[in-house]
């Protein structure tokens, strides 16, 4: 009778293994996403089918790299099925908010790309929806600053993807004229930067740069290069007032525009405009805008790209910082043992899908030996053969690491009220502390 029934619970398992593999199916092109049905196990075998939907923004960036990803990946584990499903980026936090604040995993993806600047706000408020890829990759392989957002407690729980590091995009014909080569603004401190900027205005009649006196991206870029952010390093509390990173970014800002050298936008495309159209001699943001740059053909060997400028007078401060980037993030849903190794099998350690990501989309990721590569080290025509990608990947090691924490956003809102009333008179000293006060009272 024990043999007997030992056999038939057997045959009861075997039947209830073959019955889960279906799930719920989700077509590539539509605009949701599945992923949370029985969708098979891990993919680490070859041999067991699976299916992974994955959400990302950006048809032309990630949704490109997603798919040249699922081209290569198919190669290693033709077995699991892969829906890629582009959303807008507000629509992606939208529903996560909605699906996990709500306790069901019903529609939604298996893998999602969050913002480096909101990965700790999700990871913080539903720490057990997000499964921890550890043990799936080598985290040291990748840029330090990245790994800091990415983790919890010492975990990892997303992988790292693109590079979001910064450089100073040059007019080398505007700067010519004013006396200036790139070679004389290798290593520069902001002070030195609006100096260089008056005197081109005086030769050339062009604003240095262009910004949006709502968009504090460049305060960002400069505070880092000091290692500080709006956060204390625990990232929980805020640190404006007292922070002498922050007070020398917004002095810098002043002085610019009282300089008389910023030429001001509204929105992205009056930015582009700014530099496509010729009306001012740099850019510091991101290499991001790296395609936005040569979109303008008429400009091929008028630009180059140097390292950021870096605060004078802060302790560490060097010459390299960020601005943007994201990371993919596996749903604690079934089926994420196969996202996992989807993961670890391209972004996480495929040298040749990088040199490839480079090459055919211009991303600069942030994994270390994939640095070495040979389409990392190609001149580019338009820079006048610079080998800017091989520039920025030197420049990604260096970029120092901070805890964006999950408050960047809220507190960037405080800080643009703020800044218009330090530009209208208010003393820097009680602008900033007054943005603490504010920001300690919507930060809980």
């Amino acid at each position: 009778m024990k043999k007997w029934l030992t056999v038939v619970l057997a045959v009861m398992l075997l039947l209830s293994a073959c019955s889960s593999g279906g799930g719920n199916k989700q077509d590539s092109s539509s605009g949701g996403g599945n992923g949370g049905g029985d969708n098979g196990g891990s993919a680490s075998g070859g041999k067991e089918a699976a299916e992974i939907t994955i959400w990302a923004w950006d048809p032309n960036f990630n949704i490109k790299a997603l798919n040249m990803a699922k081209e290569r990946y198919s190669k290693i584990n033709p077995d699991v099925k892969i829906n890629i499903v582009e959303n807008a980026q507000a629509d992606i936090i939208q529903k996560l908010n909605t699906g996990l604040g709500s306790g069901t995993t019903t529609g939604l993806p298996n893998i999602v790309l969050i913002e480096d600047y909101r990965a700790q706000s999700f990871l913080k408020a539903f720490p057990d929806m997000f499964y921890e890829l550890t043990d799936t990759f080598n985290a040291a392989d990748f840029a330090e600053y990245k790994v800091g957002p990415t983790s919890v407690d010492g975990r990892n729980y997303g992988l790292p993807f693109d590079s979001g590091v910064t450089g100073l995009f040059i007019r080398t014909d505007y700067l010519a004229e004013a006396g200036y080569s790139a070679d004389d603004l290798q290593a520069l401190t902001w002070n030195e930067f609006i100096e260089i900027g008056k005197k081109v205005k005086e030769a050339t009649g062009k604003d240095m740069l262009s910004m949006d006196p709502n968009d504090l991206g460049i305060i960002r870029v400069m505070i880092q290069t000091a290692g500080k952010w709006y956060l204390d390093e625990s990232g929980e509390k805020p640190f404006l007032a007292g922070n002498e990173a922050l007070k020398e970014a917004f002095r810098l800002y002043k002085e610019m525009m009282e300089a008389d050298i910023v030429k001001p936008n509204a929105d992205w495309s009056q930015f582009v405009a700014a530099f496509n159209s010729g009306d001012v001699a740099s850019v510091p943001t991101g290499n991001w805008i790296n395609a936005s740059i040569k979109a303008e053909s008429s400009q091929a060997g008028k630009w180059a790209v140097v390292p950021i400028p870096r605060l004078a007078g802060q302790p560490g401060s060097v010459n390299a910082s960020n601005l943007g980037g994201s990371s993919w993030y596996v749903l604690n849903v079934p089926g994420k043992e196969a996202a996992a190794d989807f993961l670890a099998k391209t972004f996480g350690s495929d040298v040749e899908f990088y040199q490839q990501l480079v090459t055919e989309i211009g991303a600069i990721g942030t994994y270390i030996p994939a640095s070495t590569g040979e389409a990392y080290s190609a001149p580019d025509p338009f820079y006048n053969g610079q080998k800017t990608i091989a520039d920025f990947a030197k420049w990604t090691e260096d970029i120092p690491r901070v805890n964006f924490g999950a408050h960047t956003y809220v507190i960037e809102d405080i800080l643009v009220v703020e800044m218009q009333n330090y530009l209208n008179g208010k003393p820097l000293d009680d602008a900033l502390n007054d943005a603490q006060k504010q920001a300690e009272a919507q930060v809980r």
